[in-house]
């Protein structure tokens, strides 16, 4: 397993349509192992793998928000369909590891069902009620190109795009002076 860099709006690889997984391989199995490493590091309910340069029709859910118990292994949807979603709605705040630190309300039905296949290339239904709604709905978002961003009006874009332009900028500013840093060390211990 290995940690995978989750792209940040406005990676235009994030706009992306995913593709079909043709077949459940070896290479599946390990890109769905470094999902789940990553998802867990961020702290995150859910990642699609086009978060991760991935373009294939492929998500994950935390293992306790797809109704298992705490530390479950996440739940894996290789190309999920939504099979329903209610005409009753919730109107909740949502976040999304490529737009970190961002929350916006999002409103959503408040239950789904999605059909997928597993890992074992069996296909199943889940149905999803609240959070695992959401998840679902969010989720499938990610592998049509869809992102958070599109979940609000010009305003209220417009002030996400001018933060995660600061908060991008204060980084390479924390990347810089560390290098300085260790430019530094390296050259008082020689």
């Amino acid at each position: 397993m290995a940690l995978r860099t989750i792209l940040r709006f406005p990676d235009a690889k994030l706009r992306q349509r995913s593709v079909e997984v043709t077949e459940v391989g070896d290479d599946v199995r390990q890109l769905v192992a470094d999902m789940a490493e990553t998802m867990n590091a961020a702290d995150g309910a859910g990642l699609a793998a086009i978060q991760v340069g991935a373009p294939l029709r492929l998500f994950i859910i935390d293992g306790g928000v797809a109704g298992g118990a705490e530390g479950a292994p996440p739940k894996v949807f290789i190309n999920p369909e939504l099979v329903e979603i209610s005409p009753e709605s919730q109107t909740g705040d949502e976040g999304c590891l490529s737009f970190p630190g961002i929350f916006v309300p999002v409103k959503r039905g408040m239950k789904a069902r999605i059909r997928a296949m597993g890992l074992d290339g069996q296909i199943f239904e889940a149905d999803g009620e609240a959070l695992l709604a959401r998840a679902f709905q969010h989720e499938t978002d990610h592998l049509n190109g869809r992102l958070l961003i599109d979940q609000v009006g010009p305003v209220k874009r417009e002030i996400i795009k001018r933060r995660l332009r600061k908060d991008l900028e204060a980084d390479r500013e924390d990347a810089e002076d560390a290098d300085k840093v260790a430019k530094s060390g390296a050259a008082s211990a020689g």
